[in-house]
């Protein structure tokens, strides 16, 4: 009988265990990409098959069709997530900077302030930024979801930010000001290049948080041609059925570029979180 350690036990259980935590998250993806190469009729059969019998590319030939509104939302989507990508990012690395670096009155509160706003749910100040986006003639204009869903990347690119550069030795700043460099410059040669990893991760999740808004985006574009791509799932719940198929196939499309960012800039989000990790 081969006798195992304990050890290489534990492993093999968490190995397991991990396996069955990533089947469990990754089943909802799975189901997702096979249910939009499915026919409506395969998809309302019992039971339900686990892979296509009669594999269809219809669902995705409907979706990048010339008269599709793919294409319209994806560019919308783009303008706003950029936009607002752009502005929280340009914001908050000076602010989480100050946050770091300096000793002020306040400081914690502030700190507090910026942690209480990533609990509070976006429809708590959808009134009040409606009201304010007509009074300044934003409403049907890109600015305004620009503009709301920064609000929500800006308080997570702070806390990220904060906590990166607080794991920067101070040390640095220090041999900077022998230099004869201010605190701008330092910022600008020294604390800018070596925190690139956080303000990358940053960046990701403020462009990622825009893409997926729906509620700023339908709310404050009441144009059907300036919407955001998300808006565009409602063309497939009809009034006596829901399209399936093209509403998964627009999702699988809808999240495409979420994913390729994620895959493309794995490197630097990895580093940014855990170098952002080690202060408080």
């Amino acid at each position: 009988m081969i006798k195992i350690s304990k050890q290489k036990r534990n492993k093999i259980i968490l190995s397991i265990v991990g396996f069955v935590v990533f089947a469990i998250f990754i089943f909802p993806l799975y189901w997702m990409l096979v249910t939009s190469f499915k026919t409506q009729v395969e998809i309302f059969s019992i039971p339900t098959p686990i892979w296509p019998k009669n594999f269809t590319l219809e669902a995705y030939i409907k979706q990048l069709a010339s008269s599709s509104d793919t294409f319209i939302g994806f560019k919308n989507s783009l303008i706003i997530s950029l936009g607002a990508m752009a502005i929280s990012t340009v914001l908050s690395i000076p602010a989480s900077y100050g946050l770091a670096r300096f000793r002020f009155k306040g400081k914690k509160v502030i700190i507090l302030l910026f942690l209480i706003t990533q609990m509070l749910p976006s429809t708590l100040v959808l009134t009040s930024l409606y009201i304010m986006f007509s009074g300044m003639d934003l409403l049907n204009k890109y600015l305004a979801p620009i503009i709301a869903d920064a609000t929500i990347g800006i308080p997570f690119s702070v806390i990220i930010l904060r906590t990166y550069f607080l794991s920067i030795p101070k040390e640095l700043d220090e041999a900077a000001k022998m230099d004869g460099c201010g605190h701008l410059k330092a910022f600008i040669k020294i604390m800018l290049p070596i925190a690139r990893p956080g303000i990358i991760v940053s960046a990701v999740f403020s462009f990622m948080y825009a893409w997926g808004d729906l509620i700023y985006g339908i709310t404050f574009i009441t144009n059907p041609t300036m919407r955001p791509i998300t808006s565009s799932i409602y063309n497939y719940v009809q009034q006596y059925q829901t399209l399936w198929n093209s509403t998964m196939a627009f999702g699988i499309i809808a999240i495409s570029p979420v994913i390729i960012i994620f895959v493309s800039m794995q490197r630097y989000i990895v580093s940014g979180l855990t170098n952002g990790a080690v202060k408080a």
